[in-house]
């Protein structure tokens, strides 16, 4: 009978080196996770985050006064609105390289693009305008722009890519612009100082937050003139809205009573209040739908929210008055 030849020394400890060689090569070619970015809109510039450890990786100078951060269609790119720099800053959402500076674009505070891609809005303001541009894949082209009211603060764009929802903060109303025409259709008063405006219901209704009151209003646009049907109470100071991913719920952040409250989009009701401190403002969601990135604008952190246990979790340090967050590991916009 032949035993089995016993393993050479020499042979094993070469397999071993090899699959401890192919381990490291693997832990090292695995990409890293997306970055988070926080617009620090006194500073001038963009905190780029790392997920993993949650240290600020680098900042990068934009124009004066970034305020607000929204994706191209494709994802290639996200944009910085440096509105008091007359620029946009295109990046790269993976890398965080600094793909172009596009100049020209008067106070850009707010930006959407309309989900068919043809129409870019932008919200004047300081200047009381709001900017429609032609948007072809790659460059923008200014159609119109319009006389809207005392300073425009945020934009809705509905999913027939055909009408533009923009809030006055300082008139407290809200106007319909008819993208295909760049006219107003209507003109409609608001509660005091209305900021975010977040479509349900396949945008037959519009929520609407108070940043000078307690709440979000709810108005019925189904028909040909808009019409106030109610008021959902969720603390002081009612700002920015993100969609929680789960096509159920809603997020918006209340300022003045550092709470982040969770609409339910059938009942219209909150279901769920998490306490972040130092003025929540703008959020953004994790892929599986379990963390809540929250800037906290007049603390200098970006808040980090574990869902489940209703908590803050941790806070990364990073610039002045920060405003906008975002990135591109994140749940479902609608």
């Amino acid at each position: 009978m032949r035993l089995p030849a016993r393993p050479n020394g020499r042979l094993a400890a070469f397999l071993l080196a090899c699959m401890t060689a192919f381990a490291a090569h693997t832990a090292a070619a695995a990409p890293e996770p997306p970055p988070i970015f926080v617009l620090n809109s006194l500073d001038a510039n963009v905190s780029v985050i790392n997920p993993v450890d949650w240290t600020e990786k680098l900042r990068i100078p934009t124009g004066k006064e970034p305020h607000h951060i929204y994706m191209t269609p494709d994802e290639k790119s996200v944009i910085v609105a440096n509105s008091a720099g007359d620029s946009l800053t295109f990046l790269n959402p993976r890398t965080a390289e600094v793909q172009r500076v596009v100049y020209g674009i008067i106070d850009p505070y707010q930006l959407q693009f309309s989900r068919d891609m043809k129409w870019f809005v932008t919200a004047g303001n300081r200047l009381n305008h709001v900017d429609v541009y032609r948007w072809d894949g790659k460059d923008l082209k200014l159609a119109k722009r319009i006389a809207s009211g005392k300073t425009p603060s945020h934009i809705w764009i509905d999913n027939t890519s055909t009408i533009a929802y923009v809030t006055m903060q300082d008139s407290d109303e809200m106007i319909a612009v008819d993208l295909p025409t760049q006219t107003i259709k209507w003109r409609v008063a608001t509660g005091a100082m209305p900021a975010d405006i977040f479509g349900v219901h396949n945008d037959k209704t519009l929520l609407v937050g108070l940043t000078g009151s307690d709440g979000v209003q709810v108005f019925d646009v189904a028909g040909t003139e808009p019409k106030l049907v109610g008021k959902i109470p969720t603390g002081k100071g009612a700002h920015a809205f993100r969609s929680a991913g789960d096509g159920k719920t809603v997020f918006v952040s209340n300022r003045v009573a550092n709470t982040i409250s969770r609409i339910d989009l059938a009942t219209l009701k909150v279901v769920a209040t998490y306490p972040v401190p130092g003025g929540p403002d703008c959020m953004d969601v994790s892929a599986d739908g379990k963390t809540l990135y929250v800037t906290s604008r007049w603390a200098k952190k970006l808040s980090v929210v574990d869902l489940a246990s209703n908590k803050v979790v941790r806070q990364v340090n990073v610039g002045r008055s920060p405003h906008g967050v975002w990135t591109l590991d994140h749940a479902k916009r609608i």
